[in-house]
C-alpha cells in the first residue's frame, strides 16, 4: 500500500456540524409521497414540531470550530487502504475504512476522541483523494496509529440539489451505515449537552482485541411449527421498579427475567427494535400526563449494524463495545434456556425522515441511492413515517443483506421479522430492468414503487446460503395501502404475521355473526392464505395482539381507544379494533363483567394454542397487561408498557397459570403443530351434534376432533354465543371423553391437572352429562376433552 501525506491542519479551521436535528414532516397531497400518518408511529412526529398542540422539541446549536495547534502532528500513518469489506476492520495491524458514495466528489474521514465528541471537536481530519482512496464508487483508506478511545464518522461534499435528490453538506459530520457501534449520549432519555436530542454521534473504531466468549454458543435450529413466539421490548420487560433487576431496563434485565418465560412455555423471544435509534426523537412536552414523549416503541433506525447502545449497562464504555458484548451475552443466556431470538428490524424507512428532517447518515452519504424519490427528488412515504428506504436499488439491497449476515454471524441471532416488509416488495427509484435483471423485459412499464412478483432483495435473501437458514417473518402491508398477507413472495421460507387471523378470531370469538367459516380457517393454519402457494401451517405467525394494538386484557375491557395519554385527542392510532368491552366500557365493571372478560381472555388465549400455525404472545398479556384503552403506546417510558413483576406475581394471576399449562398442552400434543394442513383422517368438524357443523351466517359454535399420536383423540369446541348449549359428543366405544379445560369455569378448576384440590369431585359434577355422552358449555366459552379409556373413568 502507498503511504500517504497526512494534512497538516494548522491553519484548516472549519466550522462543523455533527448534525442538523431540527425534524419536521411535510403534509403534502402528492399521490405518492404525501405525509401518510403511520398509526402506530409516525403521527407524533408532526406533533413534536407543531406548536399549536403544544410539544416543543428541544434543540441546540451543533456547530462547532476545530483549531488545531501549529505545531500538532498527524498521529496515523496514513495508506491507500482497500475498498472492502464496508465499514471499519481491523486488520493487519491497523484498521481499514471504506464507505460507498457515488455522487460525492470529496470525502474526509474524521476521527474524534471520546471526551472530544461531547465538545463537538474533530481530533483528526484525513482527506481522501480521489484517486489514492477510491475506487470505483467506494472511498477508502487504511490507518495504522492509537486508536484507543477512538471514534468515526465522516463528510462528503458534492452538490446540494434536493430537487435532483442530493443532500451533501461539507459540514456534517455522518455516520457510516457500516458501523459496529454508535456513541452518542450513555443514558437513556437524558438529554445531551445544551439539552439536546440529537448531541453528536460518531461510530466505534474496531480492534482486534475485541473478542466475545461464545462458550461453545450453536444456533439451536428449532423447527419452527414448534415456536411459541413472545413478542417483548427490552426496556418495557424490566424497567418497572417491581423486576428488582440488578440492571433494569437492559439487555442484562431481560437475561435476569429469562426463567420467566422458560417457565411460560415460550421457546423464542421476538425483540422489538434493538437496532440504534434515538429514543428522544419525539421528546416533546406531554401536557396530559405532565412528562415528555419518548420513541419508546424504536422503529425509527439511526444504524442497522449496532446495538441500541443506551439498552446497555455499559453506557460508553469501551466506546460501545459493551452494548455489543451484552447483546450477546442476552443471545447466549437465551439459546442456554432453549430459547431462540428474532429480531424485528426495520429496513422500511429511516430515522432521517423527509426533506425537513435531519442528515445522520444515508441522506447526507448518498441520498439518491439510499431513499426512494420522486422525479424531483420528494420522499415517497410507503412507510408513514417520512421516507421510504431505496430496498431494491443494488447498492441498498446489499446492504441490507450484508448486515442480516453480520447480526446471524457474529451476534447470532436466529431470524427476523421485516416491519412493513411488503416496502421490500416495491420497485426502486429509477426503476430499470436492465440495472436489476441483466436484459430489458417486453412490456416492462414499472413505475417507482411498484409492487415487484420476484423483488430481487427478497430474492437474495431467500436464496443467500446464510440467511436462508433462519427465520424470516414478513409483517406483509405498508402504509401505502399494499396489503399481502398469504401472498407474499415467499420462495416456500417466507413466514408472515397473519393480520388475518388476528381480525377473523376477534370477530369469531365476540360473537359476531357469519364468521363460523372464517374461524374454522384459522384453527387449521389459514389454508386458505397459505396451502395453494405450497405454504405449510406454520408459515402462518398467529396472533391475537401485538405491541401496537390492544393488550389482551383491554381487548375485552374497551369498545373505544382511550388514547388521550398519548396528546393527540384521540385522534391517532387504530379505530377499528374488533373488540368488545362484555358490556361495560372500562376498568371498574360490575362483577357479571369482569367474569365475562377473564372467560373471554381464556377463550382467546386457548384458540390461539390449538390452532394449528406459530402462536405469539404479547409481553404482559400472560397475566392481563392493562395499558388503560391505549392502542398506540409508542411514546410513554412509563408504567404504560412496563412489564409489571407485582400484577404477574400477585396470587390473583389467575390467567398466568392458565397460559403456563395451556402453552405446555401444545408442547405436549403431537397434533398442535403440524408440517401439513390437517386432513379429513385427523380432523372431524361437528356441530351440537357430531359430524354435524353448522357454518351458517347465524352460527357462533365451532367444535371438531383431533387425532393425536400422544394424547390420543382431542376434542375442542367453541361457543360464541350469548346463549349456553348442551352438546352431544361423538361415540368412542370402550372409551370416555373428560374434561381437560373449561373455561366457563374459574380458576383453578379451568384446567384440570393432577395437582387440583378436589379435582375429582369437579370432575364428577358433569359425571351425569359425560355418561349421557354430552357436555354442558355456558355462553362464550371454549373446552378441551381427552378421550380415555372407560375402565378409568
Amino acid at each position: 500500500m502507498e503511504l500517504l501525506h497526512c494534512p497538516s491542519s494548522s491553519t484548516y479551521k472549519p466550522k462543523l456540524s455533527f448534525h442538523n436535528h431540527l425534524f419536521s414532516r411535510r403534509n403534502s397531497n402528492g399521490v405518492h409521497f404525501e405525509s401518510i400518518w403511520r398509526k402506530s408511529r409516525s403521527a407524533v412526529v408532526n406533533a413534536a414540531v407543531d406548536s399549536g398542540r403544544g410539544g416543543v422539541v428541544k434543540t441546540a446549536a451543533t456547530a462547532v470550530v476545530v483549531e488545531k495547534p501549529t505545531t500538532e502532528r498527524c498521529r496515523f500513518e496514513v495508506l491507500s487502504g482497500k475498498p472492502l469489506p464496508f465499514g471499519a476492520t481491523a486488520r493487519d495491524g491497523g484498521v481499514n475504512f471504506a464507505v460507498f458514495s457515488r455522487n460525492a466528489t470529496a470525502a474526509t474521514l474524521c476521527l474524534i476522541t471520546l471526551s472530544d465528541l461531547p465538545e463537538k471537536r474533530v481530533t483528526e481530519q484525513i482527506f481522501l483523494d480521489p484517486l489514492a482512496n477510491k475506487t470505483g464508487d467506494v472511498w477508502h483508506v487504511f490507518l495504522k496509529g492509537d486508536f484507543e478511545n477512538m471514534l468515526y464518522g465522516y463528510k462528503f461534499d458534492g452538490k446540494f440539489c434536493p430537487e435532483e435528490g442530493h443532500y451533501f453538506d461539507s459540514s456534517q459530520i455522518v455516520l457510516d451505515p457500516y458501523a459496529k457501534a454508535i456513541v452518542s449520549r450513555g443514558e437513556y432519555g437524558v438529554l445531551g449537552p445544551e439539552d439536546e436530542c440529537w448531541p453528536p454521534m460518531a461510530g466505534m473504531v474496531p480492534s482486534a482485541s475485541d473478542q466475545f466468549d461464545w462458550e461453545g454458543d450453536l444456533p439451536l435450529k428449532f423447527p419452527q411449527r414448534d415456536f411459541v413466539i413472545y413478542e417483548m421490548h427490552v426496556r418495557g420487560f424490566t424497567n418497572h421498579e417491581s423486576s428488582e433487576t440488578k440492571y433494569p431496563g437492559t439487555y442484562l434485565g431481560v437475561v435476569e427475567k429469562l426463567d420467566h418465560l422458560k417457565e411460560l412455555g415460550v421457546n423464542c423471544i421476538e425483540l422489538m427494535p434493538c437496532h440504534e435509534f434515538n429514543e428522544l426523537e419525539y421528546y416533546s412536552y406531554n401536557s396530559v400526563l405532565d412528562d415528555y414523549k419518548f420513541n419508546f416503541w424504536g422503529y425509527s433506525t439511526v444504524n442497522f449494524f449496532s446495538p441500541m447502545g443506551r439498552y446497555s449497562s455499559a453506557g460508553l464504555s469501551n466506546c460501545g463495545l459493551g452494548a455489543i458484548n451484552e447483546f450477546k451475552y442476552l443471545v447466549k443466556e437465551a439459546h442456554k434456556r432453549g430459547i431462540e431470538v428474532i429480531m424485528d428490524v426495520v429496513f422500511n424507512h429511516t430515522a432521517e425522515g423527509n426533506e425537513n428532517g435531519p442528515i445522520l447518515s444515508f441522506r447526507g452519504i448518498d441520498n439518491s441511492v439510499f431513499y426512494t424519490l420522486a422525479p424531483k427528488g420528494e420522499f415517497y412515504n410507503y412507510s408513514g413515517c417520512g421516507n421510504t428506504f431505496n430496498c431494491n436499488n443494488p447498492i441498498v439491497r446489499q446492504f441490507i443483506v450484508d448486515c442480516l449476515r453480520y447480526w446471524v454471524i457474529e451476534m447470532h441471532v436466529d431470524g427476523f421479522r421485516f416491519d412493513l416488509a411488503s416496502i421490500l416488495t416495491r420497485s426502486s427509484s429509477s426503476w430499470n430492468a436492465v440495472n436489476v435483471y441483466g436484459n430489458s423485459i417486453d412490456g416492462d412499464v414499472i413505475s417507482t414503487g411498484t409492487p415487484l412478483t420476484s423483488p430481487p432483495l427478497i430474492d437474495m435473501i431467500s436464496n443467500d446460503p446464510i440467511l436462508r437458514g433462519v427465520k424470516l417473518i414478513a409483517e406483509a402491508w405498508d402504509c401505502g395501502g399494499l396489503y399481502q398477507v398469504g401472498m407474499f413472495p415467499h420462495w416456500g421460507i417466507w413466514s408472515e404475521w397473519n393480520g388475518k387471523y388476528r381480525d377473523m378470531v376477534r370477530q369469531f370469538i365476540k360473537g359476531t355473526d357469519g364468521f363460523s367459516g372464517a374461524f374454522a380457517e384459522c384453527l387449521c393454519g389459514s389454508p386458505n392464505l397459505y396451502q395453494k402457494g405450497g405454504r405449510k401451517p406454520w408459515n402462518s405467525i398467529n396472533f391475537v395482539c401485538a405491541h401496537d394494538g390492544f393488550t389482551l386484557a383491554d381487548l375485552v375491557t374497551y369498545n373505544n381507544k382511550h388514547n388521550l395519554a398519548n396528546g393527540e385527542d384521540n385522534k391517532d392510532g387504530e379505530n377499528h379494533n374488533n373488540s368488545w368491552n362484555c358490556g361495560e366500557e372500562g376498568e371498574f365493571a360490575s362483577i357479571f363483567v369482569k367474569k365475562l372478560r377473564k372467560r373471554q381472555m381464556r377463550n382467546f388465549f386457548l384458540c390461539l394454542m390449538v390452532s394449528q400455525g406459530v402462536p405469539m404472545i404479547y409481553m404482559g398479556d400472560e397475566y392481563g397487561h392493562t395499558k388503560g384503552g391505549n392502542n398506540n403506546t409508542y411514546c410513554h417510558d412509563n408504567y404504560i408498557n412496563y412489564f409489571r413483576w407485582d400484577k404477574k406475581d400477585e396470587s390473583s394471576s389467575d390467567f398466568l397459570r392458565f397460559c403456563g399449562l395451556m402453552t405446555k398442552f401444545r408442547h405436549e400434543c403431537e397434533s398442535l403443530g403440524l408440517d401439513g394442513f390437517p386432513t379429513a383422517e385427523r380432523l372431524q368438524w361437528h356441530g351440537h351434534t357430531p359430524r354435524t357443523p353448522d357454518w351458517s351466517e347465524t352460527s357462533r359454535f365451532v367444535a371438531f376432533t383431533l387425532a393425536d399420536k400422544v394424547k390420543g383423540e382431542l376434542y375442542i369446541a367453541f361457543n360464541a354465543s350469548h346463549l349456553p348449549v348442551t352438546i352431544t359428543l361423538p361415540e368412542r366405544p370402550g372409551y370416555r371423553w373428560q374434561p381437560l379445560v373449561d373455561t366457563g369455569k374459574p380458576a383453578p378448576f379451568d384446567f384440570l391437572t393432577d395437582d387440583v384440590p378436589e379435582r375429582e369431585t369437579a370432575a364428577k359434577q358433569y359425571s351425569h352429562f359425560l355418561d349421557a355422552n354430552q357436555y354442558p358449555m355456558l355462553s362464550y366459552s371454549s373446552i378441551i376433552l381427552l378421550l380415555s379409556s372407560s375402565d378409568d373413568a
